[in-house]
């Protein structure tokens, strides 16, 4: 004689912190892609202008 049994399992998922961690990743990734593009920019002055020029312009915009 064969018996048929059936399990269940409940999993309890915390949706709170899965969408912070999600969120904050998210955010993370954003500013890296926000900090490279910067860096790019300012690369590209430095070789167009020249140091100092960057420099001066930089320190004009602040001061004015």
């Amino acid at each position: 004689m064969t018996t048929n049994t059936q399990t269940t399992t409940a999993t309890q998922v915390k949706a709170g912190y899965e969408t912070s961690s999600f969120a904050l990743g998210a955010g993370m990734t954003m500013a890296a892609l926000v900090g490279i593009w910067g860096f790019a920019c300012l690369a590209s002055a430095m070789i167009s202008m020249g140091h100092l020029n960057v420099v001066k312009g930089y320190l004009t915009a602040v001061i004015g």
